[in-house]
């Protein structure tokens, strides 16, 4: 019985080891972003994982910036542009550095029939600019009406659309008349951009 009993105690110190070997890849989110069902802006949003959560990174689709992380309770997909690690004492953007981090490589095959929102970003498409600090504004009603009455045409950019998000130069704004920010419209969605910056300060839902 004692003898039987020390087997299994092995075997629980043995199992606790291999479980230590294979230490979780923990990123954190460094904005706000979507987390989607599935590798893809035409997947539908599981939820929003915000600025500063701790997402556990399963790993990232090869030719891909597509990574599946576990985060605040939520599994799913989100761009490996916006999330960033720890490597070598510093913080660093997983997408920039997943060959020296060691990011596992992970496949997704589709369980249900999507149909992508058209058109969608090609994979050669021009992306979002990285993610950077912005102030959190809240715009008045005004600005929406002007929005709504004055339509943008949409630009197709590959990434997220979140705030913070830098806009690429060739993307062109349109003037709020008595307003600081300027608009876009970008993947059907419209933005409020710093001009200055050319970062997105708010995003209309």
């Amino acid at each position: 019985m004692t003898l039987k009993r020390n087997i299994l105690l092995a075997g629980a110190v043995l199992l606790a080891s291999s479980g230590l070997a294979q230490a979780e890849m923990v990123a954190t989110a460094v904005n706000d972003l979507n987390v989607r069902a599935g590798p893809g802006p035409q997947y539908p949003a599981v939820g929003l994982a915000t600025r500063g959560s701790t997402a556990v990174l399963d790993g990232c689709i090869e030719g891909s910036r597509w990574c599946r992380v576990d985060v605040n309770g939520m599994r799913g997909w989100v761009y490996a542009d916006y999330l960033q690690m720890e490597y070598a004492g510093n913080q660093v953007i997983v997408e920039q550095h997943r060959a020296e981090i060691g990011v596992p490589v992970v496949t997704y095959e589709s369980t249900a029939s999507v149909v992508p929102a058209d058109p969608q970003p090609a994979p050669g498409d021009e992306l979002i600019g990285p993610v950077g600090a912005v102030d959190a504004i809240t715009p008045p009603e005004t600005v929406r009406t002007y929005i709504e009455t004055n339509p943008a045409q949409t630009v197709r950019l590959g990434g997220d659309v979140v705030v913070g998000a830098e806009v690429p130069g060739d993307v062109t704004f349109q003037t709020i008349p008595d307003y600081e920010y300027r608009y876009a419209r970008i993947n059907d969605r419209p933005v409020l951009v710093d001009p200055g910056t050319r970062r997105i300060v708010y995003v209309y839902e």
